[in-house]
């Protein structure tokens, strides 16, 4: 008899896309983390000024696990 690990393949989080700015793309993940990944200089201020215009009180990380600080 196979163990019902057999059948189900472990269980990955690899996030939710909620939004992207040319390559930087903003993932969130079930535990409630959300990280800013990818994209030029440009992309990530681009990010940087919708989150702090419409998700002020979101805390984002990057994708080295550092927070990051929004400018007010």
């Amino acid at each position: 008899m196979k163990r019902k690990s057999e059948y189900y393949p472990p269980f990955q989080d690899k996030g939710e896309v909620i939004a992207s700015w040319g390559e930087a793309q903003l993932i969130r993940y079930l535990d409630g983390k959300t990280e800013l990944r990818g994209g030029s200089k440009e992309d990530r201020q681009a990010a940087h000024e919708w989150i702090s215009l419409f998700w002020h009180e979101a805390v984002v990380g990057d994708d080295r696990g550092r927070r990051l600080v929004i400018p007010q």
